[in-house]
């Protein structure tokens, strides 16, 4: 498995493990042991699948406070390779799969070309200089979509996630394209999110996501997993305009926080990136 490879190319990993087998052990016959286990290792495996998220975030904000502002490489320049290398390191490192890294990719294409038609059309800007950008937008922007996709790949496999009554991938496909579409033509035509919420409710009602921790898989609703996973996006967000990644035109002359309406952009925003994972992965069924 990729896992255990990772581990030869990165003692840590290979002392993590030994660590979590050792509380394993410790934790066998205990129900509040087990408990405590699984707290820490459920934050463990977030925070892994989170890695580059986390890592770009981390570069925003330090990049905000630190980067000297007459240096020669612009700091959005200089998170576009910052980012090629994380992502270049972490093949390397055998810390993601090539089938993560594609979807990366993907994801990567498709927010590009969204940013370059909503700072088109005053949606948000970018309000600093750089030289690595199509029209307003520096390509760094399109590793902050590819995050969302890079943490719902990895937390797949981390937590082996298997299904109840998952939506066929013909209908998620629908939809995704119907919710691709309207952050497109929502400026021309009326707004269809409310009526691509309603379908997107219908279309997981039945839907539970089993995930492992431990030992035992335990399981939630599918859709809350989204509003989980979109309010996280949506916090992160916050952090990134703090630091002047991207500004909403309410927060040009000031900082002020997102707002609460985004929370349904991401929602949807997650429609479409689970999709292409789930594409990719192929959901299994939770087997009794």
């Amino acid at each position: 498995m990729r896992q255990h490879s990772a581990q030869r190319v990165w003692p840590l990993l290979a002392w993590g493990r030994r660590f979590d087998d050792a509380l394993g052990r410790w934790a066998d016959g205990s129900a509040p042991r087990v408990f405590l286990h699984e707290f820490l290792r459920f934050g463990l495996k977030q925070g892994w699948a989170c890695l580059f998220g986390g890592l770009m975030l981390a570069l925003l904000l330090a990049t905000h406070l630190f980067y000297p502002r007459d240096a020669a490489l612009a700091r959005y320049d200089f998170l576009v390779i910052a980012a090629c290398l994380i992502q270049a390191a972490m093949l390397a490192f055998r810390m993601e799969t090539l089938e993560e890294a594609k979807v990366i990719l993907l994801f990567h294409i498709v927010g590009t070309v969204m940013e370059i038609f909503k700072t088109s059309m005053g949606s948000w800007t970018y309000p600093e200089p750089s030289l690595l950008r199509i029209g307003g937008v520096p390509l760094f922007s399109g590793f902050m979509y590819a995050a969302v996709g890079s943490y719902i790949a990895r937390a797949w496999r981390l937590f082996e996630f298997r299904f109840t009554a998952h939506p066929p991938l013909v209908g998620l496909l629908l939809l995704s394209t119907g919710i691709y579409l309207n952050f497109f033509s929502h400026h021309y035509l009326p707004d269809m999110r409310y009526a691509l919420f309603l379908v997107t409710a219908w279309l997981l009602r039945r839907s539970w996501v089993h995930y492992r921790i431990r030992l035992t898989y335990r399981k939630m609703p599918l859709l809350l997993g989204f509003l989980l996973v979109a309010l996280f996006i949506f916090f992160a967000e916050n952090i990134a305009t703090f630091s002047s990644a991207w500004l909403y035109p309410n927060q040009i002359k000031g900082w002020a926080p997102v707002s609460l309406g985004k929370l349904g952009s991401w929602l949807l925003l997650m429609i479409i990136s689970y999709t292409l994972v789930a594409i990719v992965n192929k959901p299994e069924p939770m087997r009794e």
